[in-house]
């Protein structure tokens, strides 16, 4: 039996959870969630032994210096909880560790055990997978969950995956029989960009958390990061003749794959995001955290058809409230995944002052390719590529792999 000493009574808990291995290419669903403890500042109030759960050889302790005395830090799974304010406040339970090396049941069990006690509502559970899409494009984020009704209430995929699977699989999978909703999150990272960090999945990955859980996040320097890292990867990629074709490649193939889905439903999706952020609607950061200075929430998350980030068109002074929705209904709610911030690939103050100027360069460029991030709240599933950016192994392959867990 668990018991929580210390813990408060939670408001409407979600359990937002993530490990670092096999399901975290380019190590974006780790960072989300430690985005979210570091932003709301979370309290830990329990964690996993290590003892139980890994091995030492496979994922070693570290040792450091505390004011002279040695401490060892064992790797394990850490839970912590904040409280999230405003007109409808709402709790988050953050899980944040490593995948387990041994006892996946009995580890699933415990973290179920402290859902129960403290009365999560919906586990969401993130992870990323290597996949055949380009970095010029938005992030591919697709949900999918084992609960048929789920599926239809949430506007999800029922997922079909079958092969082998790792600890989100096997967490879901836990939480369905158990009766608790539960929720994967995949968001696709390029393969021949794999290395960590990659913050343009990181940002897709909690964009679609915010819209799943109706609660406003705030980004911090996510959006900036990438801008920084497209500008590198565009950079690299000009340099070798032939990754820059095989980037051209699955541009055309993206692009053509996602004509349909530029009209209806995904426009009226982002739309009613550009809206909620505007009005401030739904508890979390305070109003102004996700505009820019245009009052455009979500300019910084386009991709232009080459790639490149514009920025938001200025705003007349006369042009009222009623206006500036009207003028950034098409083009300023494209945010589902797109860029997320990558301070790995460039993260030097020169690179982010010419992500800037590039910007302004293509500030007068508009076109329907606004819409084309509609695809990443449907297109998880293009990846055939499989690893980890975390370097412990491959994530799942195929277009299975968005839907896997």
């Amino acid at each position: 039996m668990i018991e929580l000493e210390g813990v408060p009574e939670l408001v409407d808990p979600v359990m937002v959870a993530a490990f670092e291995g096999w399901n975290d290419a380019g190590d974006a669903a780790s960072t989300a969630v430690a985005h979210l403890d570091r932003e709301w500042k979370g309290e830990v109030f329990a964690a996993l032994d290590a003892e139980d759960y890994y091995d030492f050889q496979v994922n070693r302790p570290t040792v450091w210096l505390d004011g002279g005395v040695r401490k060892i830090t064992w790797p394990t799974t850490r839970l912590s909880v904040v409280r999230v304010g405003g007109e409808k406040p709402r709790d988050l339970v953050l899980v944040r560790g490593i995948e387990p090396s041994m006892r996946w049941r009995s580890f699933c069990n415990e973290l179920l055990g402290f859902a129960h006690e403290l009365g999560v509502e919906l586990v969401v559970i993130l992870g990323a997978l290597l996949g055949d899409t380009p970095h010029t494009r938005p992030v591919p984020v697709s949900g999918v969950t084992s609960d048929p009704d789920l599926a239809r209430t949430m506007d999800l995929e029922e997922t079909k995956y079958e092969g082998p699977t790792g600890i989100v699989g096997i967490l879901q999978e836990a939480c369905t029989h158990a009766g608790v909703p539960a929720v994967s999150l995949w968001a696709a990272v390029p393969h021949y960009v794999s290395q960590p960090p990659n913050p343009k999945a990181t940002l897709a990955l909690l964009n679609r958390l915010e819209d799943l859980i109706d609660m406003r996040i705030p980004l911090g320097e996510l959006p900036e990061d990438a801008r920084a890292w497209q500008l590198g990867v565009d950079q690299l990629a000009a340099e070798d003749s032939e990754v820059a074709e095989y980037v051209q490649t699955l541009e055309e193939a993206r692009d053509t794959a996602e004509l349909p889905e530029a009209s209806g439903e995904a426009i009226a999706r982002e739309f009613e995001r550009y809206l909620r952020r505007r009005d401030g609607g739904g508890p979390g950061s305070p109003p102004g955290s996700h505009a820019t200075e245009s009052g455009d929430p979500a300019s910084y998350l386009r991709d232009g058809p080459g790639g490149r980030v514009r920025p938001p068109k200025p705003q007349r002074p006369e042009a009222t409230d009623e206006a500036t929705e009207d003028d950034t209904s098409d083009s300023s709610d494209s945010s589902e995944g797109d860029v997320s911030g990558a301070s790995g690939a460039t993260g030097s103050s020169g690179t982010k002052g010419t992500s800037r100027s590039s910007e302004a360069s293509a500030s007068e460029t508009s076109d329907a390719s606004d819409s084309e991030s509609s695809g990443s709240e449907s297109s998880g599933s293009s990846g055939s590529g499989s690893g980890s950016g975390s370097g412990s192994g491959s994530s799942d392959s195929g277009s299975s792999d968005s839907s896997e867990d």
